[in-house]
C-alpha cells in the first residue's frame, strides 16, 4: 500500500498511467475508491494520474486537529513533491475543487491547467444547499442501507437512481472500503465552512475549466457560474441532467471534456 510522509502526515496515494501529470482531488469524506473506474482507466491512457486520500479520509492519517482547505492544499503540494511531480494539471471535485482553488492561489508555479467540478468559492458569495440536503450527506447514523439511500439522494437525480441500480451498488461497495470516521468527517466539514476564495479568484493565473451538473442539489449549479465569472478566461461546462455526482453519471463525456480542455 503506497504511503508517503507529506506535510507531517502519512498520505495514501496511487499513480496510474504515464504522460503529463494530472492530480485528481476528491471531495468531502471521499477517497480514491470513489473515482469511477471508467474515468481512471480512460484518463490514465493519456496522463499520469496522481490519486490520493485527503487528510482525514480513507487510508491517509487522521490527526486530531483543526483542518482547513488551505492546509489540505499544502498536503497536496507536499505529496506532489514527494512523488516527484513539480507541476501538474489539477482537477478537483466538490471539496477537492476548493482544495484546487487554494492550491492554484498559493502555489501557481505548481499548476498547469485547473479543472473545478461541482464546487463553490465558499463564504457569503456562494450558494449554499438547504440544511436538510447537507444533512442527508453528513448524517452517518442508521442502517447501512439508510446511509446508502441518503448518499444516493444527494449525489444523483431520482431518475438516474431509478434506472442505474447496478452502477450505484458498485459505487457503494467502493465507498465502504475505507469509510471516514465521524470525527474526521466533522473536521473536513469545518474546513469547508471556514473556506472562502471569492475575493481572490481573479488572481488565478492557470487556464481554468469549471464544470457542474444542472441538477446538483448539494452544490447548486449557480456556484459554477460565480466561479467562472471571477476567474479570468474561465470556461464553463454544464452537464444537462447531472447531479452532484455527474462525473459518475457521465464518465465518458466527463473524460472527453477534460481531454479536450487539457489538449
Amino acid at each position: 500500500m503506497p504511503v508517503v510522509q507529506a506535510n507531517g502526515i502519512h498520505m495514501y496515494y496511487e499513480i496510474h498511467g504515464q504522460g503529463e501529470p494530472l492530480v485528481m482531488i476528491m471531495g468531502l469524506s471521499a477517497n480514491v475508491d470513489w473515482w469511477d473506474p471508467v474515468i481512471v482507466e480512460r484518463l490514465s491512457k493519456r496522463y499520469q494520474l496522481l490519486l490520493f486520500d485527503n487528510r482525514g479520509a480513507g487510508r491517509t492519517e487522521k490527526p486530531q486537529m483543526t483542518y482547513t482547505i488551505a492546509l489540505m492544499a499544502q498536503d497536496t503540494v507536499e505529496l506532489m513533491t514527494q512523488v516527484g511531480i513539480e507541476k501538474a494539471h489539477i482537477l478537483g471535485v466538490s471539496m477537492g475543487g476548493m482544495i484546487a482553488q487554494e492550491l492554484a492561489l498559493h502555489y501557481p508555479e505548481r499548476v498547469n491547467k485547473l479543472i473545478l467540478a461541482c464546487t463553490n468559492c465558499g463564504g457569503t458569495q456562494s450558494i449554499v444547499a438547504p440544511p436538510d440536503v447537507i444533512g442527508l450527506f453528513t448524517n452517518r447514523t442508521g442502517t447501512p442501507d439508510e446511509i446508502k439511500q441518503r448518499m444516493f439522494k444527494v449525489l444523483f437525480p431520482d431518475e438516474y437512481i431509478a434506472n442505474h441500480a447496478d452502477q450505484l451498488e458498485q459505487l457503494w461497495l467502493r465507498a465502504i472500503r475505507a469509510p471516514i470516521p465521524t470525527d474526521a468527517l466533522l473536521r473536513q466539514l469545518e474546513a469547508i465552512q471556514t473556506f472562502s476564495t471569492y475575493d481572490r479568484l481573479d488572481q488565478i493565473q492557470a487556464p481554468t475549466l469549471v464544470m457542474t451538473g444542472d441538477q446538483d442539489i448539494l452544490v447548486p449549479p449557480k456556484n459554477a457560474e460565480i466561479i467562472a465569472g471571477r476567474i479570468p478566461g474561465a470556461r464553463l461546462e454544464i452537464f444537462e441532467g447531472g447531479g452532484h455526482g455527474f462525473t459518475g453519471q457521465f464518465p465518458d463525456k466527463f473524460c472527453q471534456v477534460v481531454e479536450e480542455f487539457l489538449g
